[in-house]
């Protein structure tokens, strides 16, 4: 350790940084390991600012992940070249020597040792090659809590883990497990935590959270269900939204959009991941369901909830993908009444049934597939938007001055914008949408406290 770095340590506490690649479950955790380092003996500070830890929560999901979490560790380095940088999460687990083998990279923490990485920094001197503590997966089969309190306005909160689900191309059984969830008591404890600090909406997150319950006290079966989680949320009067992050559509049952199209808290927005529309395609995914139950989810809320919002996840050029089933997946979304699209393509991952299947699309065209959705799904939100003006809505403001602008999101997901004004923030304001302005943002009048 050098002479500057042993002044640091007797003159102030270590400072740590976190910085979280992927999902909003990863950000729940994120926040949740971070809590363990108390502000009596660490100091937070922002991953661009200089520290002597470095935490890194890795995604396993693209190929685009794996080259971040490369770049993120230069940048560590950068502002402090002996700095202490730990990898925990996902791709940790996968392929812990890998990211070991990273120049820079001190330890490697996996599935279950993630929770533990402050006990593991009794030594922060930089190591030759990092220091791996993975568990094999089938060890991480109990559940851990998370949720995260950095947001004024929102918290993620994590309600389940793991996935029994068989998708061809997916990592995520193996990076994290079974599927396994919260007790219903604990997650109502939490929620109630939350609402204390002041947090006006609530966003369930997890790996298949419609499989909540399973899992919940350690058996295999289901003492809860997805359905008995929201109606137990909803009975928190303090708690003022709660959004539903991702639900795979074949779980997402009539009564579950019965009960949300009627609920106090819970907003019109789903995200539904459809994957393709070409329904070859998704039996070679292995998805457990086919298109037309796609469509017959999206109608169904369309019908009850005229005003939801409902997004959906697509990869493209899934090996055996061709132009006609892209074309079959382009016509099925267009036809669709869909709010926006997530677009992916397709990556290669190790230790996934789809890499060894035949018919392997080249770069280029799933690049220009993944540009033709992102057009479509810019089309409509637009489209979306267009429909929800002259309506009123309810906001709920953020706390950031972006470019001298304030945003915030509708209860249908609506992203607003108004010139700074302190005065909305972690506010909810009724408001009736007027315009769309050039940056795709809407335009609002009357603001009204709720």
């Amino acid at each position: 350790m050098g002479y500057a770095k042993e002044l640091i340590y007797k003159s102030s506490k270590p400072r740590v940084a976190f910085y979280t690649l992927g999902c909003k479950l990863n950000l729940s955790e994120t926040a949740t390991i971070s809590r363990d380092f108390d502000s009596e003996r660490y100091q937070h500070v922002a991953f661009d600012s200089p520290a002597e830890v470095y935490v890194i929560n890795t995604c396993s999901v693209t190929d685009n992940a794996d080259k971040k979490f490369k770049g993120l560790v230069r940048k560590a380095l950068k502002q402090n070249p002996d700095a202490f940088i730990a990898a925990i999460g996902c791709y940790a687990q996968l392929q812990p020597q890998a990211l070991a083998e990273i120049d820079g990279v001190d330890l490697v923490l996996g599935a279950t040792e993630k929770f533990k990485l402050i006990d593991y920094l009794g030594d922060l001197t930089k190591k030759n090659l990092g220091t791996v503590h993975s568990c094999e997966i089938v060890e991480a089969n109990y559940y851990e809590s998370s949720y995260s309190l950095n947001d004024r306005t929102r918290a993620f909160l994590k309600v389940q883990d793991g996935c029994d689900y068989k998708c061809t191309y997916c990592t995520i059984p193996k990076a994290r497990g079974i599927s396994r969830s919260d007790s219903l008591e604990n997650i109502i404890k939490q929620a109630l935590e939350i609402t204390k600090r002041g947090i006006k909406e609530i966003v369930l997150t997890g790996v298949n959270i419609g499989d909540y319950g399973k899992g919940e006290f350690g058996n295999k079966k289901h003492e809860n269900t997805f359905l008995d989680l929201i109606v137990a949320l909803d009975k928190i009067e303090a708690l003022k939204r709660i959004r539903i992050s991702s639900i795979e559509p074949n779980l997402l049952t009539d009564k579950v959009i019965d009960f949300v199209s009627q609920s106090r808290a819970f907003v019109p927005h789903f995200h539904l991941p459809l994957q393709s529309g070409n329904d070859e395609v998704l039996k070679k995914m292995k998805r457990r369901y086919l298109s037309d139950l796609y469509r017959d989810r999206l109608t169904r809320i369309k019908s009850f909830m005229p005003q939801a919002c409902v997004g959906g996840d697509v990869i493209v050029g899934f090996p055996g993908e061709t132009d006609t089933a892209f074309l079959e997946t382009y016509s099925f979304l267009n036809d669709l009444d869909i709010s926006y699209l997530h677009v992916f393509s397709y990556s290669e991952r190790p230790d996934t049934q789809a890499i060894s299947l035949p018919g392997v699309v080249p770069t280029n065209n799933r690049n220009k597939r993944s540009k033709i959705l992102r057009g479509l799904s810019a089309k409509k939100r637009r489209a979306f938007y267009e429909s929800q003006l002259g309506t009123t809505v309810n906001v709920l403001f953020e706390n950031e001055n972006k470019r001298g602008y304030i945003t915030g999101f509708s209860e249908n997901y609506i992203k607003v914008r108004a010139p700074w004004n302190p005065g909305l923030v972690n506010k909810i304001f009724r408001v009736t949408l007027q315009s769309i302005d050039q940056e795709g943002f809407v335009r609002f009048k009357k603001t009204t406290k709720v």
